[in-house]
């Protein structure tokens, strides 16, 4: 085996170290799919705090009768605060996309400060839980390692605020689940949308399957047609790249 190319910009699925003692070259699909991830990031988060497929069900099953001054109310961006987990890329981009919004206050949280990429959001670099204590909206887009396994656990869940909305869009296993499952039935948090799961796809009897305020989708961060098509053309040139003993257009340097 000489090269491995992956069609994503994550990599937590190599075998990294063993991938490195044997020489094997890697190639992944960075960038590309920023764009993408950031705009299924923001629309989850829409979806969860204004509680639309609940709505929709409700529509659905007669429960749309008359005007009801509290009914189906969720939670705004206008005026809020934004934690943001790894202000990489995507985290940007998210940022990005969310300010129109009329966001006031964007936190963020990661191995180190990135006073060049905060700089446009007035963004403050944080702790992590200043973050789950300071922000209503909660999003995760960092990198799985052994550093950001499971940091989204019982302790970060009690210390955010009961009107919160968690969102994660980068790996499941950065979340502890049974954690964020009893943190959203107990009202320990409002509402939680995930686009990654542990295991992947998640077993339809999974406990967080059955709670009306947990939006669940099935990894499709990078999932338009655009997308996809660019991500598989950058993906078979850096095989072949990777085949001809050449730099490859996106390498992942071990």
């Amino acid at each position: 085996l000489k090269v491995i190319s992956t069609m994503s910009v994550g990599f937590d699925h190599l075998a990294l170290d063993e991938i490195k003692k044997r020489g094997i070259r890697v190639g992944y699909t960075p960038d590309v799919l920023t764009d993408a991830t950031a705009e299924l990031s923001v629309a989850l988060l829409l979806t969860v705090c204004r509680r639309l497929p609940e709505a929709v069900e409700q529509v659905k099953n007669g429960g749309w009768t008359t005007w009801k001054p509290l009914w189906m109310c969720g939670y705004g961006l206008s005026d809020s605060t934004v934690g943001i987990i790894g202000l990489g890329r995507i985290g940007q981009a998210v940022a990005r996309r969310l300010k129109p919004f009329g966001v006031k206050k964007f936190l963020y949280t990661g191995s180190r400060p990135k006073p060049e990429s905060a700089a446009e959001f007035e963004a403050e670099f944080v702790p992590l839980t200043r973050l789950a204590e300071e922000s209503d909206f909660v999003v995760v887009t960092c990198a799985l390692s052994p550093a950001t396994q499971g940091m989204c656990n019982k302790d970060f869940f009690s210390r955010m605020k009961k009107t919160s909305v968690f969102i994660n869009t980068s790996r499941g296993a950065v979340v502890n689940q049974e954690d964020l499952y009893d943190a959203l039935a107990h009202g320990q948090i409002a509402a939680a949308g995930l686009d990654v799961t542990t295991p992947e796809p998640l077993p339809t009897d999974h406990p967080l399957l059955s709670l009306k305020n947990c939006v669940i989708l099935p990894h499709i961060g990078s999932a338009t047609y655009a997308t996809r098509s660019t991500m598989a053309v950058l993906a078979a040139n850096n095989l072949l790249a990777g085949l001809r003993g050449e730099p490859m257009p996106h390498e992942l340097l071990l």
